[in-house]
């Protein structure tokens, strides 16, 4: 990578940098912005969790008991800031044997790019289709958010497999923690291309700060009341 490369990196990386003529300035401002976003980040994760114990307690019933064979919680390498990979948990939405079928399903995926998703899939299982459409599948998540591995907010952490047919310039949204929600959640999920997926992330990284975050996190919660787009 050149220092031409490096120098966009880092203007994707530290939101506002136009802003700033002071480079001691700016810097303290993104230390501020940093610290102030991972003490939400732990407050609300952990708040989360204490809240919904008891939802988490009986959806994890309902998959043991509708696949008592099978795992509770689905756990998958996913690619986060810098492309470190870490353990991404769900509750799992699918049959056991989900990822050796997904080959012979690549050639029906709807959704253009880097991505892989089928509004029909027949690998979900009945609690599946309800844990999806509500989102309740992605709540194990406040659990690598409290531990740093995410954020509430940011672009959504990707499959190693997709990030090797990333460019570049698709590789720019790996410069941040990623996130449970972010503009691409609020901005039509499953309905938006990959491309435009790219492009949200992107705008969002230059425009975040503490309210922006907050934004999105009230939006979401709005999206998932009446949700149609998630699959």
């Amino acid at each position: 990578m050149g220092l031409r490369e490096l120098r966009e990196d880092y203007d994707y990386a530290v939101p506002h940098k136009r802003y700033y003529g002071n480079v001691a300035h700016k810097e303290k401002s993104y230390a501020a912005y940093l610290f102030i976003k991972r003490m939400l980040d732990i407050s609300l994760s952990l708040c989360g969790i204490m809240f919904l114990l008891p939802l988490l307690v009986l959806v994890a019933a309902w998959i043991k008991i509708e696949d008592p064979k099978g795992k509770i919680f689905f756990k998958q390498n996913r690619v986060g800031k810098d492309e470190v990979q870490f353990p991404m948990y769900k509750f799992r939405s699918m049959v056991s044997n989900a990822e050796q079928l997904k080959e012979q399903l690549k050639a029906q995926n709807e959704v253009s790019g880097a991505m892989f998703k089928m509004k029909n899939d027949p690998r979900v299982t009945r609690a599946g289709r309800f844990l999806r459409k509500t989102s309740i599948d992605e709540l194990p998540q406040l659990w690598n958010v409290l531990i740093g591995d995410m954020s509430l907010v940011g672009p959504r952490p990707a499959l190693p497999s997709e990030v090797q047919e990333y460019t570049n310039y698709d590789k720019k949204r790996l410069a941040v923690t990623p996130g449970c929600t972010g503009l691409w959640q609020v901005s039509g999920r499953s309905s938006v291309s990959f491309k435009q997926m790219v492009e949200l992330d992107l705008n969002y990284i230059k425009k975040r700060s503490i309210g922006f975050d907050l934004k999105i996190i009230f939006k979401t919660v709005f999206v998932l009341l009446g949700s149609k787009d998630a699959f």
